[in-house]
């Protein structure tokens, strides 16, 4: 019988799932088939598709990315690692953003920050207490390479300013814009639109304080300009960014990168 094993074609006379598992691996290690994973043995047929996955130890890019289809679909998969995203800003938006195109094997990324670790980000960025005092697309790159060392990761510790947008985004698909002030959101989002006519942007606007995580949501605008946020609730005196609605509100903009990618252009 042929399947395909960890990405590769593997001829076997075994009957089930488990039998594969025993000939390649050990009983603990995790089985997936067809794109699920199974806890109790099953029965395979003539070009069934299984991972299998050993706890605790990187896999080949190859197996890995096996893994990653049988989650994603192939399709899906192969537009993602064609992605070129670029993230402005790498706080508590940017950081939580990167973390999730990496998860979804996006194939290449541009972190954009000037800034470094400070104690305060820990409440809502995707920093560790080793972190402190390190820049953050360092910091950052570190973290995402622990998570998908097979993905393109460029880094620019920068300003960004009207005068660079041209020059540090004209090679990507999408930018992430994930600054924290309202000013430096409308440079960002005014220099891309003018100076890069191909681009789309995935915005946000509105995720401070506490209030109900129903109300973040995602509109278009502009046809290039995508807004996730509440559009309404701004940091400020006793409103304070807390990682909740924040990490939710990175979670709409890594959302609407995915389905930009996959050829989704309505919200």
């Amino acid at each position: 019988m042929k399947v395909t094993v960890n990405g590769k074609q593997y001829e076997t006379d075994a009957q089930t799932a488990f039998d594969i598992r025993t000939e390649l691996g050990n009983g603990s290690d995790i089985v997936i088939l067809n794109g699920f994973q199974i806890s109790e043995n099953h029965p395979i047929k003539e070009y069934d598709t299984l991972t299998i996955i050993s706890k605790g130890v990187m896999p080949e890019q190859e197996e890995l990315e096996s893994m990653m289809m049988a989650r994603h679909t192939p399709h899906v998969h192969n537009m993602l690692k064609q992605g070129k995203v670029a993230i402005a800003g790498l706080g508590g938006l940017g950081s939580n953003i990167a973390i999730m195109l990496t998860r979804i094997g996006v194939g290449e990324l541009l972190l954009v920050d000037f800034d470094i670790v400070e104690p305060s980000n820990l409440n809502r960025q995707s920093y560790y207490i080793r972190h402190l005092g390190m820049p953050k697309t360092i910091a950052l790159e570190e973290q995402l390479k622990e998570i998908n060392p097979f993905i393109q990761i460029n880094t620019k510790t920068v300003k960004i300013t009207p005068n660079n947008v041209r020059e540090l985004f004209c090679d990507f698909d999408i930018i992430c814009e994930a600054f924290d002030k309202p000013d430096q959101k409308a440079m960002l989002v005014n220099a891309a639109l003018e100076q890069l006519p191909s681009i789309k942007i995935v915005s946000a606007s509105g995720m401070a304080g506490y209030e109900s995580s129903n109300l973040i949501r995602t509109t278009r605008p502009m046809k290039r300009l995508y807004v996730c946020g509440d559009l309404e609730n701004a940091a400020e005196v006793g409103k304070g960014l807390m990682a909740p609605r924040v990490q939710i509100c990175a979670g709409h903009q890594a959302n609407m990168v995915l389905r930009l990618l996959v050829g989704t252009e309505d919200i």
